[in-house]
């Protein structure tokens, strides 16, 4: 069986901490899926970007600490702590679990990510 490339969680979890979104579009598939927890998918780079910028215009930053990951063929899941800097200046830290699944070209394809975000705007 061929190794499976994927991004490196470490770099992908560096780049959306950076809130740069043109940077992390780049490692999703052209036709992408994202979803946030119960939130309406967004499809493809377009709804991608847009969805994430409108997410990065609400905190100060983040960071996010890998607690976990397992790997199994192309599909990862990882377990993490992200800490938002609230545009109040406060700090809250969130447990979540993101799952991706990349494409033979080592592109995201579908990503998932499960979490309460209601602390961040409490």
């Amino acid at each position: 069986m061929a190794a499976t490339t994927r991004p490196d969680t470490r770099n992908l979890f560096a780049m959306t901490d950076a809130m740069d979104v043109a940077t992390l579009l780049s490692v999703f598939a052209t036709d992408a899926r994202v979803v946030f927890g119960n939130g309406q998918p967004m499809v493809g780079v377009d709804e991608i970007r847009t969805g994430a910028t409108a997410f990065f215009d609400t905190i100060a930053g983040q960071h996010h600490e890998i607690v976990n990951e397992w790997n199994v063929g192309s599909d990862a899941i990882i377990e993490l702590k992200v800490t938002y800097d609230r545009k109040d200046g406060r700090q809250v830290t969130i447990p979540c679990v993101t799952i991706f699944h990349t494409d033979a070209a080592g592109k995201i394809d579908d990503y998932r990510v499960f979490f309460d975000v209601a602390p961040i705007y409490a």
